[in-house]
Order: structure tokens, then sequence, then C-alpha cells
């Protein structure tokens, strides 16, 4: 990699609030990314941390997650290299919308859920106008900011709880975060400079991909670099349901029942990766998919199923792996991050070929 890269390294990711989020392992991370790569794909990019890392060192990104609205900050900040949101974006976002009569889901499913009804009606009128702006990387602006928004507005910053309005009322949570009583308009507006600055071109045609990895994997060619950061299953790793607002935000869904006291959407999207009957299976498909792929890199946590010396000989199946551990003293990672339990790197490599020269091969046959 070349010196220039760090010139990318002076604009900034803005800080997730995401379980899970590799955000504070960065350094760590990209001490294990060779030094031959040009190409490295960031398969499950949940917050894109790690996707925009590899578009900071310069590297030609493709990002992919099946959540359209982690896909969106992809789209915003990885493949996006210079489109920024205006006064006059913000004008066309915060307008009446002529077609609010067709945008109502937010009021009718989440008032006196997770917000109060006028901020329930902004989102939807915000909703309506993003298709207005004049881009899809505008648009993915919007999109990933307006989420990152509703994180900040609800205490634990997801969507798993229906304490939301409590603890907006109670004055101790207030002053450890004033944003629970904040308008959600007011939160936008603050955020957007971070994400604006954000934007830049590292001179690569970077993509961000909103796909199943398994069905995205054959369709990729020329990577250098794979990595891997699926839910880590059976240690808290439902992210359909933390963040299940964030998706029916972005999808607007028309076909799907709202279910439990949260407003859960169902059916779900299938992942493969976060139940105990598939996640093995699925695994085995990643890897097979991704032999031509020279190197990988693999987040997990010692914690989740299968276990690490499971995974680690399925893996051993397709390449030299070598396990690097961080230990967690508090639980603020998220998925699975309990004080006690370990950050997993599996650093994986191709394995070494051996050759007979036809000598060798001569003498084997004169033995028999």
């Amino acid at each position: 990699m070349l010196f220039e890269e760090y010139t990318y390294f002076n604009h900034k990711f803005p800080e997730p609030q995401y379980l899970g989020a590799k955000h504070t392992h960065l350094a760590w991370i990209k001490k294990f990314v060779p030094e031959n790569v040009n190409v490295a794909l960031d398969a499950f990019a949940g917050s894109q941390s790690v996707a925009f890392l590899f578009k900071q060192m310069g590297l030609q990104t493709i990002t992919n997650d099946f959540l359209n609205f982690n896909s969106q900050i992809g789209l915003a900040l990885v493949e996006n290299g210079n489109e920024k949101l205006t006064q006059k974006d913000l004008e066309i976002l915060f307008q009446p919308a002529k077609n609010k009569g067709d945008f109502q889901l937010m009021k009718s499913i989440f008032t006196n859920v997770f917000f109060e009804e006028s901020e329930a009606e902004f989102l939807d009128n915000f909703r309506a106008n993003i298709p207005l702006l004049s881009s899809p990387y505008k648009q993915a602006l919007a999109y990933t900011i307006i989420n990152r928004s509703m994180t900040r507005k609800v205490t634990m910053g997801h969507f798993g709880h229906t304490q939301a309005l409590k603890y907006a009322s109670d004055p101790e949570r207030i002053k450890r975060n004033r944003s629970l009583i904040r308008p959600i308009k007011e939160i936008f507006e603050d955020l957007l400079p971070k994400y604006n600055d954000a934007v830049f071109d590292n001179k690569q045609e970077n993509r961000s991909y909103n796909q199943n990895i398994l069905d995205l994997l054959p369709t990729l060619k020329n990577v250098d670099l794979a990595y891997f950061d699926p839910p880590y299953c059976d240690s808290h790793a439902d992210y359909q349901s933390f963040y299940h607002l964030l998706e029916t935000f972005t999808e607007y869904w028309k076909d799907k029942e709202f279910v439990n006291g949260i407003k859960r959407y169902e059916p779900q999207r299938f992942s493969g990766f976060d139940k105990k009957r598939d996640v093995i299976a699925s695994f085995e498909k990643l890897f097979e998919y991704s032999q031509e792929i020279p190197h990988w890199l693999i987040s997990y946590n010692d914690r989740s199923y299968p276990s690490v010396e499971e995974l680690s000989k399925i893996i051993s199946k397709y390449r030299n792996v070598t396990v690097e551990a961080k230990a967690y003293h508090n639980g603020r990672g998220g998925k699975g991050s309990v004080a006690g339990s370990h950050e997993v790197l599996f650093v994986c490599e191709p394995k070494k070929k051996h050759f007979v020269t036809t000598t060798q091969v001569e003498v084997v046959n004169e033995r028999f």
C-alpha cells in the first residue's frame, strides 16, 4: 500500500452506536491486513466501520449487508465519493410532503411505542421526501443520518425494548443522555456535518451491496481480502429485532405484520448465520464460495456457536488459520462481548502447495 493512503485518514468515520460494531477494534484489525491487498470485501458490514477503514487505506472496497439500512450507510460513506447534503437538500427533506397521505407508517405503528405522535409524524414526512433528493448518494446520506438520529433518541441505541418513552421521562436518564428529549430534527442537524465530512474519494470504484452474502459471493471476482463479521450465533446477535425500526423506516414495508410489544416486522429476512440449525451449513457455503479469495479475516466471539475450536476446524479445511484474541473488560462491545469474553480474529492464509519433482515421482515408481 502506498504512503498516500494516509491522506484518507483525515476523514473520520462518524462514531456508531451499534451492537457489535468494530469501531473500537479497527487499529487491531488493520494490523492483520496483508500489504499486497488491492481489493477488499466487507461481507457483513453492519455499521460499515471496517469497510470505511478499507476505503481509508486506499483499497477498492466492496461492502455488503443483507439489511438495507446498513447498506445505505455503505452507499453513503463507502461507494459515494463526493456528494454531500446541502442546505437546499435540507429544505427538500423538511418541507411538508405533498404525498403525506401515503406515508403514515411510523405514526400508525410506532406512536407511543418509541416516539410521541409529533416525532412519528416528522419521520413519516421526512421519509416521504427522501426520494425527491437528486441522487441515490444523497438519499443514502439522508437515510443514514436520520437512522442514526433515531438511535440517539432511544436509550441503549436499539429498539429491542419497550422502555423508550419511560426513559425519556426519567430525569436521571435525561442527565446522562439529553438526546432522549431532543427533537429528532435537531439531532439530525447536529450529526449532518460529521457525515458530510466523512465523504471522500479514494480514487477507487467502491461498491455497496444489499444482498445475502451467499448470493453475492459467487458473482464477485478478483477480491484479495474478505473480512467476515457474521452475527455471533447464540450470542446476543438478533439484529433484526434490535434494529427492526430502522429497517422498517428504510424499506417502508407494505407487506409485513408488526408483532409483539416492539412492533418488529414479520416475517424476518433469512440470514443463515443467526440460528443454530443453519449456521454451520452457512459457514461451509461461505468458505466454499470464497476459495478464490486468498486472504480471509473473520471476527468472532468466544461465546458464540459454533465454538472457536469447531469453527477453526471448519476453516482449516480451506485455509491455514491463526487465532488472535482480545479480552473484553466490560460489556460495551455488544454482540456477546460481556466482561471476560474475548473478541476473536481468525487470520486465514492460503494453504501452501507441495510440489513433487519429476525425479521424486520416478523414485516412487521404482519402489513399486
